[in-house]
């Protein structure tokens, strides 16, 4: 499926597709008409990734370059207030805008990738609206921090220590927990300095949605294929975690990324890629 461009509005700093010819052997980016920032490889059978609370669209990047050339058309989305997207308003509801970004770009039915919290608004999309996901698979996520008083205070204090403590400071204090032990300088920096440009409003608005989220109803309502994996190292939302998700999910399947953590996108896209094209076979 080729993706269709009416309905975006020229930005001076992306390209706009509709006086912009297409160069598939690159990364290229759009913006909604809502400010919502996608960047988009390939061509062929579409592909949404989303990132997690830390990151952005240069999260999934890795990901995103080994399916678009294995003939997938790649979208990774800024969530709002994140990256270059414009902050969300305050009512701001993600699932729905994911939805109303695909709309935007024509794309009728799409394969679901989320890491982390983009896993949680992959599951709501994927249980609220099955016809218009083709697979969804959830890396390294969560039912979400609504399950207990415990977790939804401690998702929430992240925002009082972002605030005193900056962007930069709090990335170079949580990116290391993110990775696994034999993940390598380069890598740790690129968990670090993509995290450093988060924005208070995003931030925000993904911390309250994981605050009050808890899908574990939503996880049982999901009727397409399902792929969950995690990484062998994974501290943060654990492998114990989404053994759980993939148990929920009637049928789903369950894959460990070895040699991985948390970040197991960035750290192993190549792996990632491999089973997920694997699981798309299979499924097909």
């Amino acid at each position: 499926m080729s993706i269709h461009t009416n309905g975006f509005s020229p930005d001076t700093e992306h390209e706009n597709l509709s006086t912009t010819e297409l160069r598939l052997d690159q990364p290229r980016t759009l913006t909604t008409s809502e400010g919502l920032a996608l960047v988009i490889r390939g061509a062929g059978t579409p592909v949404f990734l989303m990132h997690g609370i830390g990151g952005s669209a240069l999260s999934c990047g890795g990901l995103a370059q080994e399916l678009a050339a294995e003939g997938f058309q790649t979208i990774c989305w800024d969530a709002p207030g994140y990256g270059d997207s414009k902050n969300p308003k305050p009512d701001v509801e993600h699932a729905e805008a994911a939805l109303r970004a695909l709309d935007e770009l024509g794309v009728a039915s799409v394969h679901l990738i989320g890491t982390s919290w983009g896993g949680v608004i992959a599951t709501r999309i994927a249980a609220q609206n099955p016809v218009r996901v083709l697979s969804v698979i959830l890396m390294d996520s969560t039912r979400g921090s609504g399950r207990t008083e415990e977790s939804a205070d401690n998702m929430l204090a992240r925002l009082p220590e972002l605030e005193a403590l900056g962007a930069t400071a709090f990335a170079a204090k949580r990116a290391a927990k993110l990775v696994s032990p034999m993940a390598g300088e380069e890598v740790v920096a690129a968990v670090r300095n993509d995290m450093s440009r988060i924005r208070i409003p995003g931030y925000g608005a993904a911390a309250r949605m994981m605050a009050t989220s808890d899908t574990s109803e939503d996880l049982k309502r999901i009727t397409t294929p399902a792929l969950v994996l995690v990484g062998e190292h994974d501290i943060v939302t654990g492998v114990a975690e989404s053994e759980v998700l993939a148990e929920l999910i009637p049928g789903a399947e369950f894959a460990v990324v070895p040699e991985a953590g948390h970040a197991a996108i960035q750290e192993k896209p190549r792996d990632v890629a491999a089973l997920i094209l694997n699981f798309w076979k299979k499924s097909s």
